[in-house]
């Protein structure tokens, strides 16, 4: 079973300190779980992989990644055919997307080692230059690799939803509309994203 993740106690406690909602329903269904991916390029990687599939396929994946490839590195990962890589669960576009990431790492195209130097916008428009890293998937890096603490992931739609049923909204907010509800938690919103996944997720929690 995976262990609460204690680190994103103290922000949450001050999150329901501020905000009703959160304090209720955070009582109801506590901290969410440890989750991170490791920096660098396998982190980022695993990410892309893992996009538009379940939890489940995306553990498999990353679990035979890993097995084909140690370390995860972009020379390793090119030194993999496309065969390789379709039986390790890869369509053709993650295939392309994967190469493009190794090759534009190596070239210093994408510099992951210097995104501590850039601030969350500039880390952002840093990695959404390489084919296949879209906004949501730097934002997930940043929060997750990174440990950034105020990445708000508008766009992502279980936020969406969960945010519209913590706020017993008529209908679910668009991204525009997220970022203003979001502005109360700053800087705090990398927990308030936490823990609307982890809210998304439970059951039995009281409306």
């Amino acid at each position: 079973m995976t262990r609460p993740d204690e680190s994103l106690r103290p922000a949450l406690e001050a999150l329901a300190a501020r905000d009703a909602d959160i304090a209720r329903h955070f009582a109801a269904c506590g901290l969410p779980p440890v989750r991170r991916h490791q920096t660098g390029f396998g982190g980022l990687l695993r990410i892309i992989m893992a996009q538009q599939v379940s939890t489940a396929s995306a553990a498999a994946i990353t679990a035979r990644l890993n097995a084909a490839v140690r370390p995860l590195t972009p020379s390793g990962f090119l030194a993999l055919d496309d065969d390789e890589l379709r039986r390790i669960g890869l369509s053709g576009q993650k295939i392309r997307y994967g190469r493009a990431l190794a090759e534009d790492v190596l070239a210093r195209r994408i510099d992951l080692r210097r995104l501590h130097r850039l601030d969350d916008d500039e880390a952002i428009a840093h990695l959404t230059q390489a084919k296949g890293v879209g906004h949501w998937t730097a934002e997930i890096y940043l929060l997750f690799a990174l440990r950034r603490p105020d990445v708000w992931p508008a766009g992502d739609l279980a936020v969406q939803v969960a945010l519209q049923r913590l706020k017993n909204l008529d209908t679910r907010p668009d991204a525009t509309a997220m970022r203003a509800l979001g502005e109360a938690w700053r800087p705090h919103r990398s927990t308030a994203a936490r823990f609307l996944w982890h809210f998304y997720r439970h059951t039995g929690i009281p409306d």
